[in-house]
């Protein structure tokens, strides 16, 4: 390969270019087996965010017709199959379609309802005879108000109106009708509680003769409800403080193991454990921040919607040198196989920066005992270029949405885009973070814009002290509820030399005030009872302490984004320019939260890049454009 080019560190030239990374950035996920098909997502940027479904390898989906639902905004069990149909609602109206095999197009099954995109509909679930459906819709009355989440019961024809069949809380997922369709099951949770805090798992006969409370409760989450092929009902629940697998009618877990099965219920239509005919078991858990699949050695750290085949497991598969792939595990045999591979990158090993766990030591906890917090640390990793002698590289501190949510240790080309030009990056599972067990998803509780941000400032100052990193550029970045803890961390502490907000919150008592119905009381729980807790929401809220604002900052925002509106970001952009500190500022027209076109996600990375070089005084390799910098000495 020749010497390498010595270049400071940032500057270093990488084939990872933003186009690159959205070639590669395909998202897979939601995989069902239908007899002999096996049917699957894919998220695709290149065509503006579209969600295609793709049977056997191939798309199934007409043009102009995308499988994405809004209900909870952040969508997820879009679409199912029986038989060979498919059954989806479709984004740009929210109906739901049937689409039958050899027919001219989708035909939709539920009616238009009085308020465009009024009626969305989520984790479908096909009864045995295929003649009738049940599902969860999210309905948004003519007058307004908070919308009224129920599961309905549809004839496939769509011959009828949808009939409800459960209504009367304030959210439902997982409805799962048993294998003789006789009774259903499904989760349920009431305001302040999200799913992750405590939810109820009911189990009713169709006819509504009787049912019953199988699990749950106070202080208990329920994950993932599934019959077995012979009608037993198995579910997740974190009563023992780890999210584990049990059966209906016994107390003792079916699988025990201080590790995570379930994952917080973000999305709709997720599954990390199968039921095979034989009565084999196969599930996924997560540990030490890595995912395994129990009992076989698979080359995964990252599995998600595992599904039954009846003798085997299909699933969405990745490890830290692999993007995801749709694969196929035998547990007789051991053997897999792939079924979607992942995009042949073109790329050497060599350019694969292998992350490292590690534990570090944080603030310690209300008691004064001592705590630790995890994450993954990424090198600089380049096998054509060298940095000068002594010089040590810029961190990019990634604080992941959610909160309650985890790193991940997948091939991602959107951090291998940073290591690879000789940025460190360390991915952190600060408090709050799933995967530890629920003492350490709890240490959020009410603590949110504290522990969050003690754990970054943690990772960056065990970084620098041992000497991976220069302790003069360390960076903060992140999306969402990221966002918030970075602009948190940037206006509450002296630690960052710059930092990046995607979608980030500024202002909590806006966020408490005005934000869609699945997370309008998420708050109560991170921060306190709203309007109540209002002192402590100001006490908590970037936009209130900008008077310790001192580092230069790049803030990217969608322009529909209802999760985190773009006055949120307004705030702070208003902020920097009264203070005089350098900012960027880049609004992206029809994104919402989160970026999905391809021309967006490639702005936003350059658009990155652009600001630390300028911030930090090196020149990019490649043709990156410059982002407007305002107040640059």
């Amino acid at each position: 390969m020749g010497d390498r080019v010595e270049a400071p560190y940032g500057a270093w030239a990488s084939p990872i270019t933003a186009e690159t990374v959205i070639a590669a950035a395909v998202g897979l996920s939601e995989v069902r087996v239908d007899g002999d098909s096996v049917w699957w997502s894919e998220g695709r940027p290149e065509e503006g965010g579209r969600v295609q479904i793709v049977r056997n390898g191939v798309d199934v989906l007409p043009d102009g017709f995308a499988a994405r639902t809004r209900v909870h905004e952040y969508g997820g069990g879009a679409w199912s199959a029986h038989d060979g149909v498919l059954f989806f609602a479709n984004w740009s109206d929210q109906r739901l379609y049937r689409l039958d095999p050899g027919s001219t197009g989708p035909v939709p099954i539920t009616p238009e309802p009085d308020v465009p995109m009024g009626d969305r509909y989520a984790d479908i679930d096909v009864a045995p005879d295929g003649a009738w459906l049940v599902c969860v819709r999210e309905h948004h009355p003519t007058a307004g108000g908070e919308a009224v989440n129920e599961i309905i019961h549809l004839a496939t024809d769509g011959s009828a109106a949808p009939d409800v069949m459960l209504r009367g809380c304030d959210f439902m997922s997982f409805p799962r009708l048993s294998p003789d369709g006789s009774r259903i099951a499904w989760t349920q949770w009431e305001h302040p509680h999200m799913p992750w805090d405590e939810t109820l798992l009911q189990v009713k006969d169709i006819d509504g003769s009787s049912g019953s409370i199988v699990a749950g409760g106070a202080g208990e989450s329920i994950f993932q409800p599934q019959w077995s092929p012979d009608g037993a009902l198995h579910f997740v629940s974190d009563r023992t403080g780890w999210w584990n697998l049990y059966r209906e009618g016994s107390d003792e877990p079916v699988i025990a193991v201080d590790g995570e099965i379930g994952t917080p219920q973000w999305v709709f239509g997720m599954s990390r454990y199968a039921l095979l005919d034989d009565g084999t078991i196969v599930a996924a858990c997560r540990r030490n921040g890595r995912d395994e699949l129990l009992g076989y050695d698979v080359p995964f750290t990252s599995i998600d919607s595992l599904v039954s085949d009846g003798s085997r497991v299909v699933f969405v598969g990745a490890s830290a040198t692999q993007e995801p792939a749709i694969v196929r595990f035998d547990p007789a045999t051991g053997e897999h196989e792939l079924l979607r591979e992942p995009r042949d990158l073109g790329l050497d090993r060599g350019w694969i920066s292998v992350p490292e766990p590690i534990e570090f030591p944080t603030a310690p906890g209300p008691d004064g005992q001592a705590r630790t917090a995890y994450g993954q640390y990424y090198p600089p990793t380049n096998p054509e270029a060298s940095a000068p002698a002594g010089e040590k590289p810029p961190l990019l501190v990634l604080s992941h949405g959610g909160p309650t949510a985890a790193t991940r240790a997948i091939l991602s080309l959107g951090t291998q885009f940073w290591t690879s030009r000789g940025f460190a990056v360390v991915d952190v599972d600060y408090g709050g973070s799933t995967g530890y067990g629920r003492e350490y998803r709890d240490r959020l509780q009410g603590t949110w814009g504290i522990v969050d941000v003690q754990d970054c400032v943690a990772a960056a100052t065990f970084l620098a002290e041992r000497g991976d990193v220069d302790p003069d550029r360390l960076c903060i970045r992140g999306g969402s509820a990221g966002g918030y803890t970075t602009l948190q961390a940037l206006s509450t502490t002296d630690v960052f030399a710059a930092g990046a907000s995607h979608y980030g919150v500024a202002d909590l008592g806006a966020l408490a005030r005005d934000t869609h119905k699945f997370e309008s009381r998420y708050l109560d729980g991170l921060v306190g009872p709203w309007p109540e807790a209002e002192a402590v929401y100001r006490e908590r809220s970037p936009i209130e302490h900008t008077d310790g604002l001192s580092s230069p900052m790049i803030i990217l925002q969608g322009s529909e984004d209802e999760v985190v509106p773009p006055a949120q970001a307004e705030m702070m952009v208003a902020a920097l320019e009264a203070k005089g500190l350098p900012y960027a500022y880049v609004l992206f027209e029809g994104e919402q939260h989160g970026f999905r076109k391809a021309e967006n996600i490639i702005t936003a990375l350059e658009s990155e890049l652009s600001f630390y070089a300028q911030v930090f005084g090196f020149e990019p390799a490649g043709d990156i454009p410059a982002v407007t910098v305002v107040n640059l000495p």
